[in-house]
């Protein structure tokens, strides 16, 4: 560790139980999907504290948790709980959003859309 208090955001991820390997969560880190106090994460080396809040993008979900300690091995899922905080949006929020609103609806079985009805489709979503 570079000093007391502060893990590789990597270790941190995996001991957190965020991603199912150490390897993973450097992949993530690196793609960009971490964000360590709203700043990109660029390397899996990065530091981070308690007190530090960190924004992750899995598949569909955005997860915000705060650091609250750091973590010395992967361990069950009431040890890895104790090392944050959730600060996730909750999913109620989240069904209020106009988008999952305005999710087109096409019963099963239908079919693809005619062209005929690709147009009153387009026509109906157009906000000219």
């Amino acid at each position: 560790m570079a000093s007391e208090g502060r893990q590789r955001i990597d270790k941190w991820l995996f001991f957190a139980r965020a991603v199912k390997s150490r390897s993973l969560a450097a992949r993530l880190v690196s793609a960009g999907r971490v964000r360590i106090n709203r700043d990109k994460s660029a390397q899996p080396s990065d530091n981070v504290k308690p007190g530090d809040v960190l924004t992750v993008t899995l598949e569909r979900r955005i997860l915000v948790w705060k650091v609250l300690a750091g973590g010395t091995r992967r361990g069950p899922f009431e040890e890895a709980r104790a090392l944050y905080e959730d600060m996730s949006p909750t999913a109620a929020a989240k069904d209020a959003t106009p988008a999952s609103a305005m999710a087109p609806v096409r019963e099963a079985g239908s079919g693809r859309p005619t062209k005929k009805e690709r147009r009153q489709t387009n026509r109906l979503l157009s906000f000219d």
